[in-house]
């Protein structure tokens, strides 16, 4: 086959290259079909398996930028999160959804929310740690549900006696919540800000 119609030519896949509109196309296809199906986030490995491994992991995030600038003007958003790519609706649009399907939505309570904004916030920390900074003694259910989601887990324990375990936050917990890593968390100076932030992720 040659090169301008084969998507998988090596000579057309390398970053920095000029490639016909019509391979770009077909990426960015294949890429879409890939992230849609899925019922979670898509890693660069995965996706480079569309193309048979035969392309850079630079090129594919090249093409994801593409990609996700095509969704400009639409509903949905193409994200990228500790995990991987999805496709997520525009938070503009989460009230609509709401009054449609109003059982979708899941609203946290705000417990569960301050215990894990404190795991989040001040990782690794033990439940002791957690109540000191709420000033509140934590439920266990809260912290099965949190185990539950996979949204935190034990990372070790602390070197005092009784030695309790110290918890921190998953990729799951980012994925969830749209974030690529910690860094992304919005500041602490508001704390309701950041608990319906949370809440919000999940709408």
């Amino acid at each position: 086959m040659l090169p301008d119609t084969d998507p998988t030519h090596p000579a057309l896949l390398q970053p920095g290259v000029h490639h016909p509109v019509n391979i770009i196309d077909d990426a960015l296809l294949r890429l879409e079909a890939l992230i849609f199906a899925s019922e979670g986030p898509v890693n660069i490995a995965q996706l480079r398996q569309a193309f048979d491994d035969s392309i850079s992991a630079a090129q594919i995030k090249q093409w994801l930028e593409l990609l996700a600038a095509r969704q400009n003007n639409r509903a949905i958003e193409l994200i990228e999160t500790a995990q991987g790519y999805r496709f997520q609706v525009r938070e503009h649009y989460s009230s609509l959804i709401a009054k449609v399907w109003p059982e979708r939505p899941v609203r946290l309570s705000s417990a569960l929310l301050e215990t894990l904004a404190v795991i989040a916030y001040h990782q690794p920390v033990t439940r002791a740690d957690i109540e000191h900074i709420r000033g509140v003694s934590v439920n266990s259910q809260i912290l099965r549900t949190l185990f539950d989601r996979q949204w935190i887990t034990e990372s070790g324990f602390r070197e005092i006696p009784g030695r309790p375990a110290l918890l921190v936050t998953t990729k799951h917990f980012l994925n969830a919540f749209g974030l690529v890593s910690l860094k992304a968390l919005p500041p602490l100076e508001d704390v309701k800000e950041v608990l319906d932030t949370f809440n919000d992720s999940l709408s």
